[in-house]
């Protein structure tokens, strides 16, 4: 599929009235792969990877901004002929997930039905305020290169930070989230995303008016060290039908730590009366 005249990959399963997932940082569709399968007995899934990320291309020099990420998300939607859709984002993509939202709200053609956020980023999480901006910087991106790019992407430290219990962690999955991430420039957007961090969240604050009257799940580990849960009820007050879930074993990555349960979780909320806006 072409998003902006670069190749967007995305994988498609099931059938029923269309969800479109939404991966977080450095992260790609490889994320949903637990939960697409339980998915695609009711609805039809889209699982994209964005541009920059996964095994999408890596033109230079887009916009690398949450909202700039939101714009490509719809322009993939009415590619592909999406006329009304639940979204899904998780952690960043959770991010990007309410600016979209906001867009729609806007531009009310997009039938944009629910939202289901899974630890997104927010204005009222303090964990990667400063550290984001840090590796945005060229220090800082320098470092990361370094560190983490030339150990491969998820060294088990970091890994094992994102899940509540480093003995859950699935085999393989050091492997999937390497794979795309071995050629040159694998890093690019992500560190862009980095450098516009601090004003991402601004946008993000300054929106959220716009997307209160969406019904809406929030999903969150209760051991996620990367957002943290104490930003959930915040989060939750923004939205006027909004029901909060917290897993007591799962870290930032619900979706792969405990996938029954945030299976389980989902499928009631699909399953449950849909309501327009």
């Amino acid at each position: 599929m072409a998003v902006e005249g670069a190749r967007m990959r995305y994988l498609r399963a099931g059938s029923g009235p269309p969800l479109v997932l939404l991966h977080g940082l450095l992260g790609y569709s490889f994320s949903w792969r637990f939960t697409m399968p339980v998915l695609g007995r009711y609805a039809t899934v889209y699982a994209v990877d964005m541009l920059g990320a996964g095994f999408s291309a890596r033109p230079s020099g887009i916009d690398a901004s949450m909202r700039g990420d939101a714009r490509r998300l719809l322009q993939f939607v009415d590619a592909v002929g999406i006329s009304t859709f639940d979204l899904l984002g998780t952690s960043h993509g959770g991010a990007v997930a309410m600016i979209a939202a906001a867009l729609c709200a806007d531009q009310p053609e997009r039938r944009l039905q629910r939202l289901i956020l899974v630890a997104p980023v927010n204005p009222w999480s303090a964990h990667g305020q400063n550290l984001a901006p840090f590796f945005g910087s060229a220090i800082g991106g320098s470092i990361f290169e370094l560190t983490v790019g030339g150990i491969g992407l998820l060294h088990g430290f970091v890994l094992g930070r994102l899940y509540g219990d480093t003995k859950n962690i699935p085999p393989g999955t050091l492997e999937g989230y390497e794979a795309p991430y071995r050629g040159p420039r694998a890093f690019d957007h992500a560190l862009a995303i980095c450098r516009h961090w601090t004003d991402d969240l601004r946008d993000l604050e300054s929106i959220m008016p716009k997307i209160a009257d969406y019904p809406t799940l929030l999903i969150w580990g209760k051991r996620d060290r990367a957002v943290y849960v104490t930003s959930a009820e915040r989060l939750r007050q923004v939205f006027k039908q909004c029901e909060l879930v917290v897993i007591e074993e799962a870290g930032h990555l619900p979706y792969e730590e405990t996938p029954d349960e945030f299976n389980r979780v989902l499928v009631e909320f699909l399953q449950s009366s849909r309501v327009g806006r």
